[in-house]
């Protein structure tokens, strides 16, 4: 089985203005260099439609509603002081709940061995109710409550380690005991949360907040506990959430990470779940602002996982 990468046409119509460090060069720069690996280790698919009830067990009514009224016929609007929204917003956001969702299909039905969603908006700083840092709908949360519902597995775990802290995922199964939540995150820094105090009310948050500054050998290290974490929780399949924005070259951010060290954590973790899910992993983009380090470390994160066996 190959690996698939899953991408959406609408993802480069979520424009976010002049300026705006999530824009739609991110995934372009993406996709063109992961097209250069060869059709015989890859697959390639598209976003398709889901079920909407899904993101109704996601985020509340009201903010579905919010949001769907908030999608502008022309300009933009601003949901928060960083999530901006324009025409093309509408689709992009959709079909980026709808990338992990097929990908979870693919992979749960052994059609593909793992896959890696290079779309847009990111997800993971969305709560139940609110829109925040660039993000619409939580795209890995909407993945994790589908395992649940569509598949009855009994454990999911999701991996982020996107340089910023995933509130909104936090937030959504915190208070789940069939989702582990394990973040990894320069702490203090934006949005404010992911202390080692919050664990969830089932012990199933692990936060690992780590200095600005943090390097590669410091961070691996740490790592080590994500890999512990898992294996004490035994889940049936893991999903990433992939931000690339703890490259030393990101604007955002102060960790020291190359673009070797997202092979290398995608690798660990890949070979642990060998005998936990039997390598069932899908990984969907979040952060990642600098084009060429967000171009080196997708590839090398991919490279993992096309040598998976």
């Amino acid at each position: 089985m190959k690996t698939v990468v899953l991408t959406s046409e609408t993802s480069v119509d979520h424009y976010t203005g002049t300026g705006h460090p999530e824009r739609p060069d991110r995934v372009s720069y993406i996709i063109k260099n992961l097209k250069k690996i060869s059709k015989d280790k890859i697959s390639w698919e598209t976003s398709s439609y889901f079920d909407k009830d899904l993101l109704n067990i996601t985020h509340t009514q009201n903010y579905i509603q919010e949001v769907e009224s908030a999608f502008p016929s022309k300009g933009l609007h601003f949901l928060d002081g960083d999530t901006i929204i324009s025409p093309g917003s509408r689709n992009a956001s959709f079909d980026a709940v709808g990338s992990i969702i097929k990908a979870i299909d693919l992979v749960q039905n052994k059609k593909n061995k793992n896959a890696f969603c290079a779309v847009r908006p990111p997800g993971h700083h969305a709560e139940k109710n609110k829109a925040m840092g660039f993000c619409i709908f939580n795209n890995v949360a909407v993945g994790a409550k589908y395992l649940l519902k569509k598949y009855k597995l009994k454990k999911i775990a999701i991996i982020d380690f996107d340089v910023h802290h995933g509130n909104g995922t936090q937030d959504i199964f915190y208070d789940n005991d069939k989702v582990l939540y394990i973040s990894t995150h320069q702490y203090p820094f934006y949005p404010g949360s992911g202390s080692n105090n919050e664990k969830g009310k089932f012990n199933n948050i692990l936060n690992i907040p780590l200095p600005a500054g943090t390097n590669s050998e410091e961070y691996l290290n740490a790592y080590e506990r994500v890999l512990s974490k898992l294996a004490e929780f035994k889940p049936d399949f893991i999903l990433f959430s992939a931000g690339f924005d703890a490259h030393k070259d990101d604007p955002l951010a102060q960790f020291q990470l190359t673009s070797t060290d997202f092979y290398t954590l995608t690798k660990r973790t890949l070979e642990i779940s060998k005998n936990l899910c039997h390598g069932k992993v899908v990984s969907i983009l979040e952060g990642g602002y600098d084009l060429n380090a967000l171009m080196e470390s997708t590839d090398m994160h991919v490279k993992a996982l096309l040598e998976f066996n």
